[in-house]
């Protein structure tokens, strides 16, 4: 949450919470300390992508398909997560890795944080130049000038 709240431009956040009235327990395979090391994958950016006990499982690119498919966690093929490429297809395949029915495979953390220019930036530096090249305009000349027009209706 930190980091979406840091994060200059547009952050999704998902959140898993409980309802005890609709889905109760929902989230159990997550929150028990028993099944969450192998239900939950843990991305840090930088850091090879591997779960469960003692990092036994891991996560690689299926070579035919491009595809993301559990491995063993010492397959030489484990990704290594990059939160910072440019490219939204890994972070895409890890966002549907997760098993629908038994949340097992569920990867949690920042999936992509890519660094670009927001629309209030890119404005004001707009701005800046048009002042820089044209003066500050004068809106009360602007109205009060010669150059009129009548909106009929």
């Amino acid at each position: 949450l930190r980091q979406a709240a840091a994060h200059p431009g547009t952050a999704l956040v998902e959140i898993y919470q409980n309802c005890n009235i609709f889905n109760d327990g929902a989230f159990d395979t997550l929150k028990n300390r028993e099944t969450a090391e192998e239900a939950v994958i843990r991305l840090e950016h930088g850091q090879p992508i591997r779960f469960g006990a003692d990092s036994a499982k891991g996560v690689a690119r299926d070579p035919a398909t491009g595809d993301l498919r559990i491995v063993p966690g010492d397959d030489p093929d484990v990704l290594v997560h990059d939160a910072h490429t440019p490219s939204p297809t890994t972070a895409f395949a890890l966002s549907r890795l997760a098993d629908p029915q038994t949340l097992h495979h569920s990867p949690i953390g920042v999936f992509r944080s890519v660094e670009r220019p927001v629309y209030d930036t890119l404005m004001a530096e707009q701005l800046d130049t048009a002042v820089e090249q044209h003066d500050k305009g004068d809106l009360a000349a602007l109205l009060a000038g010669g150059d009129t027009w009548t909106v009929v209706g």
